[in-house]
Parts: structure tokens; C-alpha cells; sequence
């Protein structure tokens, strides 16, 4: 197996030491106010490094995806994706959230002077979200010093960085590690939730004071601080997610290992049980007749009362393929579901572009 720069790169982190210092907040607002008048601060009290932030700013490139009219993603996600990568590697390997490029017939990055560069698709993990193209012209970028996100925790003040240089950093704070149910059949067991929300998220790096990457940006959220109190924000993968699957992204275009069992079901948690509320066309689950509004109560037998109760149970049943018993609540009256599970990778349209 090749062992790339990237990979490299990420086997030589080190632990993040500590906890960050409250000054060190006060500190992130005026690097932010610095960079943004194009200016390099002395690190002051926190320890850090101003050019290791520059660096980490300079990183994130603009990124613009097409996608074909027919792909299955393009009713959802649009046929047009704009959001920002992450330059990891001095081959122009660039690291962004997964959705941007799924099912892309064309990839292009922008440099900071606005010129383009077209880029391959390389693979996408559909169990992390991670998504990974590379430039097919020299960037010129210096690539980002990848962190640990296992050190970082709630009250540690970050960097939310979009592309545009010092006009797409946000200095934000980390508000909570906590587990992530999302609706279409994923599930992180400790996301990274930040405050303020940026406004350009889509494939964000989240930065520490030394300059590294802890976290890709995936989500707006309304509820950054608990599950259940709104208040808005966003949504990271932690980048400690990434060294176990990027040979495989590199090599293979996607994650390695066990390929999860995929239904093609949108729930939500609603009365203590997951209720469907969206079903895939032309997915596991239509064909076997499940349908919106449909409660889901059981899986193989054993009860289930959340979504990430649902989905343990769904990916405990085997891998794709194996057939999974459900029964669900509809319109009052149960009912037991066979269903015919497949691979997400095999639904998708997937290809590499080269």
C-alpha cells in the first residue's frame, strides 16, 4: 500500500495537550479582526502561532461541484454544489464533506485569486461523510496541519474557516461533543457542535489555536448545545474519523470494511419511536411498501425508541444485503415488513471522474 503524504501527515499527530485557556478566546477574536485586515498578530498569552493560522486559513480553497440531472442525489442536493476544500497533501489532495461531491461528473477548486483547477473525484465514506477530490494542476497551497480531534472539547475556542481567506473565518467556540443522529441513516457517536453558525459551512475546517484540523464542516444546526434546546450553530466530523478510512478512499474511491445495510429511509424521533418520514425511490424500502408515517417499533424482534437505537440494531443485523424483520406502526395497527437491505455505494451513482 502507498503511503501518501496525507497519510503521513496524519500518522504524525500528536495529542492535543490540555485544555484551551479561556484567554485564548479573547485571542481567537482578534486573529479573526487580524487576518481580516490582513495583519499577523503576535500569538499572545495562549501560545499560539500566527502564521500556523494563516497557513491553516490559506488552506481552504472554494469548491464547485455538477452534478448529472439523473443522479440519485440531485432531487435532495441540487445538480449545482458549492462549498470549500481542504488542501491535506502536496499532490493536491483536498479534503471536503462527502455530499458536495457525491455523484459528481465535475469538480472544480478555486485558488484565492479566483482562478479554477479542475479536480477528480477520488472516493467518498458514506459512514463518516468525508468526501475526498484532487486537483489536476498544481494548487500551490501549503497543506493543512492535521490535529486530533480527541482533545478538543466543549469551551474550546476554534477557528470556523470557509474559503475567501480572512473574510470566510469565524471565531467560534465548541459548545458540545455529543452523539449525531442524522435522518438518512447516519450516525456519528461524538460530532463536534460549534457557536456562532458560519454561513459557509459545506466542507468548513475547523481549526485550532496551533493552527491544525480538528473537525469538516457538515451541517447548520438549530441545536448546537443540547439535543433538545435550540440554539443555532454547526455541525463538524471530527478529523479523527479520516486516518482509518483514507487508504481505502485513496485506493478503492470509498470507505473499507463492512458495508453497512441501507434501507433508503428518512426518520425522525417522534412519541419515544422512529417514525418514517421520507422513503427513497427505488430503495430497499419502497420496494418492500414501507411508507411515511410508518412507526418503526421493532427491528429483528427487539424493540427500538430513537433513531441511533434504530440504526445500532439495523447495522447489528449484518452487512448489506442481509434481510432485515422490521414492524412498524401504521395507522394504528402493526405490521411486519420484510426488507431486502442493499448497499448505499450500489444505490448511488457513484464513479471516479478519471
Amino acid at each position: 500500500m502507498t503511503r501518501t503524504a496525507a497519510q503521513a501527515n496524519l500518522g504524525a499527530i500528536q495529542p492535543t495537550q490540555g485544555r484551551r485557556m479561556a484567554v485564548f478566546a479573547r485571542w481567537c477574536r482578534s486573529m479573526a479582526l487580524a487576518l481580516a485586515a490582513g495583519l499577523l498578530l503576535p500569538a499572545v498569552n495562549a501560545g499560539a502561532d500566527p502564521a500556523a493560522i494563516k497557513a491553516a486559513v490559506d488552506s481552504v480553497v472554494r469548491l464547485h461541484a455538477e452534478v448529472p440531472g439523473d443522479a440519485r442525489s440531485a432531487a435532495t442536493l441540487g445538480p449545482q454544489r458549492e462549498g470549500n476544500g481542504i488542501v491535506i497533501d502536496d499532490a493536491g489532495l483536498v479534503l471536503t464533506i462527502g455530499y458536495l461531491i457525491v455523484e459528481a461528473s465535475a469538480v472544480t477548486l478555486y485558488r484565492a485569486d479566483g482562478s479554477p483547477v479542475p479536480a477528480d473525484v477520488v472516493g467518498y465514506d458514506y459512514d463518516t461523510g468525508f468526501g475526498l477530490v484532487r486537483a489536476l494542476a498544481p494548487l500551490r497551497i501549503k497543506p493543512i496541519a492535521i490535529g486530533k480531534s480527541a482533545g478538543a472539547r466543549a469551551g474550546d475556542p476554534v477557528l470556523a474557516v470557509g474559503h475567501g481567506g480572512a473574510g470566510g473565518v469565524l471565531a467560534a467556540e465548541i459548545v458540545a461533543r455529543r452523539e449525531f443522529a442524522g435522518y438518512w441513516e447516519y450516525l456519528l457517536e461524538e460530532a463536534i457542535f460549534t457557536i456562532p453558525p458560519h454561513p459557509n459551512w459545506g466542507g468548513a475546517a475547523l481549526v485550532d489555536r496551533d493552527g491544525k484540523l480538528v473537525g469538516v464542516g457538515s451541517l447548520a444546526v438549530g441545536n448546537a448545545t443540547e439535543a433538545d434546546r435550540a440554539r443555532p450553530g454547526n455541525m463538524f466530523v471530527p478529523i479523527d474519523l479520516l486516518p482509518p478510512v483514507l487508504a481505502d478512499l485513496i485506493e478503492a474511491g470509498k470507505g473499507g470494511g463492512r458495508v453497512r445495510p441501507w434501507l433508503g429511509i428518512n426518520v425522525m424521533d417522534m412519541s419515544g419511536h422512529p417514525i418514517v418520514v421520507r422513503v427513497t425511490p427505488d430503495s430497499p424500502a419502497e420496494k418492500a411498501g414501507i411508507e411515511p408515517g410508518d412507526v418503526i417499533v421493532q427491528v429483528g424482534g427487539r424493540a427500538v425508541g430513537s433513531v441511533p437505537d434504530l440504526y445500532r440494531r439495523l447495522w447489528a443485523s449484518g452487512e448489506a444485503g442481509v434481510t432485515i424483520e422490521l414492524e412498524v406502526v401504521r395507522r394504528g395497527a402493526p405490521q411486519g415488513i420484510r426488507v431486502e437491505s442493499a448497499s448505499r455505494y450500489d444505490h448511488l451513482k457513484l464513479k471516479r471522474t478519471y
